[in-house]
């Protein structure tokens, strides 16, 4: 395929990493009104939220199969149109029951469309043989940012029907635009195919060495996102109850953790570059274990705000490289099975910490995070040779 014509599909699958984040962060803002119209108790709404993860891990291993039958391209434009369609639902419910319900059908093709476009992704990097993989998961970031700051905006005097509703035309909008880019071509076809099991040979053996070696970077991806998972849901109330912030620099908190990933991911492609996958998931597990237990046991608000910081840097580039190691080993299903994992990650880790928290107290239970940071690093180093492939 010409330069100018994987140019122009990085550019769309860009467009759908960040449409992706502007969409989901559009949606989360939104949550408290959505409560109040539907007169949900916290636990009813706890319940309701669940149907977004519930539905993102019914479809994931399912897109994984789609790719492989369909191709990613068509099928990433697919689950975006169910995406931005489905956003609007949830003004439209005027029950528990019926919330948990939309959000089923979100969070499907919420967990379809990650799965999707991170398959083409992996099959652009291979093409381009360059690791470009964060640049994408840094739009994913800037999306969020963006949509989050626009629903805080327009918050104070456009109703959530209205809001959710303009997020649907403009997410239609980009996937018509940056569709067209996809559709029109075949997914590119890497110089050298990478989709060989890595543990050496060809036999029955290497395979299911190889499918290990899958699941490993899932257990990679899932300690990534049980620390982003923790720090949205938990980052504010540590700094708020252990360490008596105010309201403000306590939201601050996860801010600094999310402007830091987002700007290690955008620096990601150099990094890869210049230390290599291994030695960038080693070196980031190390750094954010060393940032979560500054951030999670530190005496003062600074000092915890610059630990959340040094998190956010060092888990920046591990979940875009396990995802892209898990893809170049076994395709789209590689992708599944990672994403899946890592998914699970971002909903284990909340509910956990919590637990703990009852426990022990929250900031031994933050510590957790770098626990599972640490044990990132490990898998890195256990699966080096496989990482550097």
């Amino acid at each position: 395929m010409p330069g100018r014509e994987l140019v122009g599909l990085r550019v769309a699958i860009t467009a759908f990493f960040a449409l992706d984040g502007f969409i989901f962060s559009g949606w989360v803002v939104r949550i408290p009104d959505i409560k109040h119209q539907t007169h949900a108790s916290a636990g009813a709404l706890g319940l309701a939220l669940l149907g977004v993860s519930a539905g993102a891990v019914l479809t994931m291993m399912l897109t994984g199969r789609l790719c492989r039958r369909y191709g990613s391209h068509p099928v990433t434009v697919v689950w975006m149109v169910v995406l931005a369609l489905s956003v609007a639902l949830p003004p439209l419910t005027h029950s528990a029951p019926a919330l948990g319900a939309v959000l089923l059908i979100f969070g499907a093709a919420y967990g379809g469309v990650n799965v999707s476009f991170n398959a083409a992704a992996v099959d652009l990097v291979a093409a381009v043989r360059r690791p470009i993989m964060p640049s994408f998961h840094a739009a994913f970031s800037l999306g969020g940012m963006v949509g989050a700051g626009v629903g805080g905006l327009v918050a104070g005097f456009l109703s959530p029907t209205r809001h959710l509703l303009g997020i649907t035309v403009l997410g239609l909008l980009v996937t018509a635009v940056a569709g067209r880019s996809l559709l029109r071509h075949e997914p590119p076809v890497p110089p050298v195919d990478n989709r060989v099991p890595a543990a050496g040979g060809t036999g029955r053996a290497a395979r299911v060495a190889g499918r290990w070696l899958v699941v490993g970077f899932g257990l990679v991806a899932l300690c990534d996102a049980y620390g982003e998972g923790a720090m949205a849901d938990w980052g504010a109330l540590h700094l708020k109850q252990d360490l008596t912030a105010s309201a403000g620099t306590a939201a601050a908190g996860y801010a600094c953790f999310a402007l830091a990933m987002t700007a290690g991911r955008l620096s990601g492609t150099a990094l890869l570059g210049r230390l290599g996958r291994a030695r960038t998931v080693i070196a980031g597990g190390a750094v954010a274990a060393a940032g979560m237990l500054l951030g999670s046991l530190a005496p003062s608000v600074w000092v915890a705000l610059a630990g959340f910081a040094i998190t956010g840097l060092g888990l920046a580039n591990i979940f875009p490289v396990a995802i892209e190691r898990a893809g170049a080993l076994a395709g789209a299903s590689g992708v599944a099975i990672a994403s899946t994992l890592g998914y699970g990650g971002m909903l284990l880790g909340p509910p956990m910490i919590g637990f703990m928290a009852d426990w022990f107290s929250l900031s031994t239970a933050l510590t957790s995070v770098a626990a599972l940071a640490a044990v990132a690093a490990l898998i890195g180093v256990a699966t080096r040779r496989a990482l550097n492939g």
